[in-house]
């Protein structure tokens, strides 16, 4: 598997406030790479550039080496995003969740998929119940469900471990070192202290440094 996710000069203004400016990013094969920063560095705003959600800034995206104009279709079609919200449908079970999950991905599946997507995360006999009578995390799992089920190399994941117990945590460091072993990337922020995962690249925001990845 080889794919790269490249920022060039990338620079972000709002409400008259420079987020960051001539930032320089580039993300392969492999990798795990955390955005850091105090609350208002523009984390999650980084996060929805790379992602292809924002497109008010400047600078340049590449996937694969071609501007981002170009593969758009394709680049999607290698993403799967985890926003700080879970995205959970309230009035769906967590099967029926999982279901819209890989229609909105263009995935059929089927039923025994969701249900070993969600045995994986421990929501085991919750899978009928509706989301609104579910807890937090509960509802947090189910969206995590989705790194099971739906097969993307590159995982851009805001806040993954808001809300999950210790086990869960535990259970998520593990599956995103799996994933970059397998040659698969995440870009993730989070408050969590990630040294499981043992060494990571870091980009720091709220810095002042032009060019923040290290």
């Amino acid at each position: 598997m080889t794919f790269r996710l490249e920022a060039r000069r990338l620079a972000c203004e709002r409400d008259d406030r420079w987020l960051f400016t001539d930032l320089d990013i580039e993300i392969g094969a492999g990798e795990i790479v955390r955005i850091e920063g105090p609350n208002g560095s523009g984390k999650t705003t980084l996060l929805k550039i790379l992602s292809g959600q924002l497109a008010d800034y400047q600078g340049e995206l590449f996937w694969c080496g071609e501007p981002m104009r170009r593969v758009r279709v394709d680049f999607l079609a290698n993403l799967l995003y985890l926003g700080h919200a879970p995205g959970v449908k309230a009035a769906l079970t967590p099967l029926e969740n999982l279901a819209w999950y890989q229609a909105l991905a263009g995935e059929q599946g089927n039923e025994a998929e969701r249900m070993q997507a969600l045995a994986g995360v421990r929501l085991t006999g919750f899978e009928d119940i509706p989301a609104a009578q579910l807890s937090a995390g509960q509802l947090r799992r189910i969206a995590l469900a989705r790194l099971a089920l739906i097969q993307r190399p590159l995982w851009v994941l805001d806040e993954p471990f808001t809300a999950i117990d210790r086990e869960g945590v535990a259970e998520l460091e593990q599956r995103l070192l799996a994933h970059a072993q397998r040659g698969g990337s995440v870009l993730l922020t989070t408050h969590h202290d990630l040294a499981p995962l043992g060494e990571l690249r870091r980009i720091p925001l709220g810095t002042g440094a032009r060019h923040a990845t290290q």
